[in-house]
């Protein structure tokens, strides 16, 4: 039958090219007639664009991508009127003629002749689906046009191929296909997606009137459609009413159907199209999980490509969001941060051993709208992953000069006098990982008063002092200092190489709440660092899976790590954190507040769970300090770490692992760490002329923390004096 078809229109065309020339059909049949083939020729078939989806790591759908919005669906999930209709105005003899409908040739081919251009196609739904295939195949815009052009060459281009296609499938095969790359206006692309964006019903819940609508919609997708106002409306109206006469006509409904179909309202819902981080109700997550997509080679070699396979790779995108713990974080930040203050509190849940990111929050919105206060990039993560340039990360860098002196040898007992104020001795007092003498011996940095005197690693650490931490990096070295850090994962939030100067362990450096609480999770996770993880399987469209598993390494030595913990557990019972309290499992952290309170930090971990909270102002930490604010609705004179980001870890925390059982630290190793060595002296607090204390406490007042006067570039850490009212 097919070939019988491919004859009689052979005989067609032959008589046309006999009939004289009307305008200018003459000449583009002529024309025609030297490509004139009517032999079957394959159609390539690249897979459709198809939506990505993104789900938690319970299943739930979190986010979407696409280039087109698009659900590919079986036949059978497309109710029947559905394809009634489709058939009755676009190709009623569909399921009686072979490749191509010769009645319906000969009719358009009339028509064309006697217009003098080719107006109107005649085509069958197997001539539209090649259609729909060339174009959506085509990537320039001049590919674009010659797929659309209206000459013989290019039908009978189509013939050719959709003699192949009729060959291969069968007609339900066929009309599925249509079905499914059809565009019906609206940006909806395919019968799943229109039926939703149109009704928002599926495909298979379409009644006579909605399916008469999408039906009529095909013919002219962009005069009809009804985003484009009321005349697009008017007309898509019209153009359902024809759907609706003709099934009627042909016998496939009754006439008193079509009127009480045709009596009914447009009924166009413009169901929100899904898709993009501006729309998914976790947005920081999502850009964090887009450009992981984007920035990796492994899914394709440029990012044009990459972005292609995100957009239309129809994948389904697993990852490592809890729902609940992102619930917690971001309660906890509404409790002390409105999303109308310009500061953002941005925090980040990681999880130690494995990396994987439970959680990303801001107490701001992500947007463009200067008006609601939104913030355009993402405040939880470094560039690479849509973020800005992060915020210093203050005093939670003393951590690493810890580490690097328990790793040392030093024990945690250990410690060194520290006065009111620190100079280096000299320029090659500090080098830095390049052997430069970097010392500046001609700035002083200054703690609050009180501070001063006989530190140990334990006290220095749970008081948070400035001249202790300056003076025991001198011990160490800035360099072993800085090796420390980035064997935990630090890196500046800006890509840029990490500024090793000798204020490096004040926290000198802009960072993100990912990347700091990452590091503090390799400490809980007693030294093996994970790196971030937010994807643990991609599904394609064909339901090839790639399994995503924990990067880590041994970074720490386990014992440095679990002495590192016993010290930094003090900070919550004796130190910067008492005045706040403990999670009631065991947990260590460290405050940071920045020189002159540009930013304020708190980043935290226990065995189940670590986390990092900061506070800054985004058009400007320098400019714009965390003094004499109103944050939450409660004025501060000075911004802390233990006054906002503290708190909002603490209540996180509790929130986070309420029902997960609690897992303790490791005990420290006595033998090793326990005492002191070399390092002995008073531990009695000193103020900071080195007299003792007569309250003999351990720690500052409550919130109170040190501070640092230095101004010039590189230099940072704590801030005071202690706490807001």
């Amino acid at each position: 039958m097919r070939l019988a078809g491919a004859g009689a229109l052979a005989g067609v065309l032959a008589a046309a090219l006999a009939l004289p020339a009307v305008g200018g059909a003459g000449t583009l049949v002529v024309a025609a007639s030297e490509e004139l083939n009517l032999s079957p020729v394959d159609l390539p078939e690249p897979p459709l664009a198809e939506k990505t989806t993104v789900l938690d790591a319970e299943g739930n759908r979190i986010a979407q991508f696409y280039e087109e919005y698009r659900e590919v669906v079986p036949l059978s999930a497309v109710s029947e009127v559905m394809k009634t209709a489709i058939i009755s105005i676009e190709d009623y003899r569909f399921y009686e003629h072979g490749p191509i409908d010769i009645e319906g040739t000969i009719r358009a081919l009339a028509k064309n002749l006697a217009s003098g251009q080719v107006s109107q196609g005649g085509s069958t739904i197997t001539q539209q689906y090649v259609k729909q295939v060339l174009l959506n195949t085509a990537v320039t815009e001049k590919e674009k046009n010659k797929a659309l052009e209206a000459s013989y060459a290019r039908k009978l281009k189509e013939l050719r191929h959709a003699m192949a296609v009729e060959q291969k499938y069968t007609k339900d095969e066929i009309l599925e296909k249509y079905l499914n790359i059809a565009y019906f206006g609206a940006r909806a692309n395919g019968i799943e997606a229109a039926a939703k964006r149109f009704f928002g019903v599926s495909a298979a819940e379409l009644d006579l009137a909605q399916a008469a609508t999408l039906a009529g919609a095909v013919q002219l997708p962009n005069s009809t459609d009804p985003e484009g106002g009321r005349d697009n409306r008017r007309r898509l109206l019209e153009r359902r009413n024809v759907v609706l006469d003709r099934m009627a006509e042909l016998g496939k409904i009754t006439p008193q159907e079509a009127e009480r179909a045709k009596a009914r309202k447009l009924g166009y819902k413009g169901t929100p199209l899904p898709g993009g981080c501006e729309s998914s109700p976790y947005p920081y997550f999502c850009m964090y999980v887009r450009h992981e997509i984007l920035n990796n080679p492994s899914f394709g070699k440029t990012e044009e490509s990459r972005a292609r396979f995100l957009n239309r790779g129809g994948l389904t995108i697993e990852t490592t969001l809890d729902r609940r713990m992102q619930a917690a974080a971001e309660r906890a930040i509404r409790k002390r941060v409105h999303v109308s203050d310009i500061p953002v509190a941005a925090q980040a849940l990681v999880q130690p051993g494995t990396g994987m990111i439970k959680a990303m929050a801001a107490s701001r919105t992500y947007g463009n709208s200067a008006r609601r206060n939104e913030i355009s990039y993402n405040v939880v993560a470094d560039v690479a992953h849509g973020g800005g340039i992060g915020f210093q990360a203050g005093s939670t860098f003393k951590t690493f000069t810890l580490i690097a002196a328990l790793k040392e040898g030093m024990r945690l007992d250990d410690g060194l006098s520290a006065g009111a104020g620190y100079r280096a001795p000299g320029y090659a007092t500090f080098k830095n990982c390049k052997g430069q003498n970097i010392g500046d011996p001609t700035h002083t940095v200054t703690n609050d008063e009180g501070s001063g005197g006989f530190k140990t690693l334990r006290t220095g650490t749970w008081d948070s002092v400035n001249t202790f931490f300056l003076a025991l990096e001198e011990r160490v070295g800035l360099c072993d200092t800085v090796r420390t850090a980035r064997s935990l994962g630090i890196k500046r939030a800006d890509g840029e190489p990490l500024k090793e100067f000798q204020t490096f362990t004040l926290g000198i450096n802009e960072m993100d709440p990912v990347t700091v609480a990452t590091a503090y999770a390799a400490i809980g996770a007693r030294g093996k660092y994970c790196g971030p993880m937010a994807i643990t399987r991609i599904v394609d469209r064909d339901g090839r899976a790639t399994d995503y598993r924990p990067e880590c390494r041994q970074a720490l030595d386990p014992e440095v790590a679990d002495a590192t913990a016993d010290i930094l557990s003090g900070v919550f019972t004796k130190g910067t954190m008492r005045h706040v309290g403990g999670i009631g499992r065991d947990a260590a952290g460290k405050t940071g507040t920045t020189d002159d309170h540009a930013t304020a930090w708190f980043a935290g971990f226990t065995p189940d769970l670590a986390g990092a909270v900061s506070i800054g102002d985004p058009r400007g930490s320098t400019e714009h300090k965390l003094r004499g604010v109103t944050i939450g609705g409660r004025y501060y004179g000075a911004v802390f770490g233990g006054d906002i980001p503290g708190p909002i870890w603490r209540d996180t925390m509790m929130a986070a692992l309420r029902g997960v059982r609690a897992t303790p630290f490791h005990p420290v190793n006595s033998a090793r760490f326990g005492g002191c060595g070399t390092g002995c002296g008073s531990s009695r607090p000193m103020n900071g002329d080195g007299a003792e204390r007569p309250d003999g406490a351990e720690g500052p007042p409550d919130g109170e923390e040190n501070v640092s006067e230095g101004t010039e570039t590189g230099q940072g850490g704590e801030s005071g004096p202690g706490g807001s009212p």
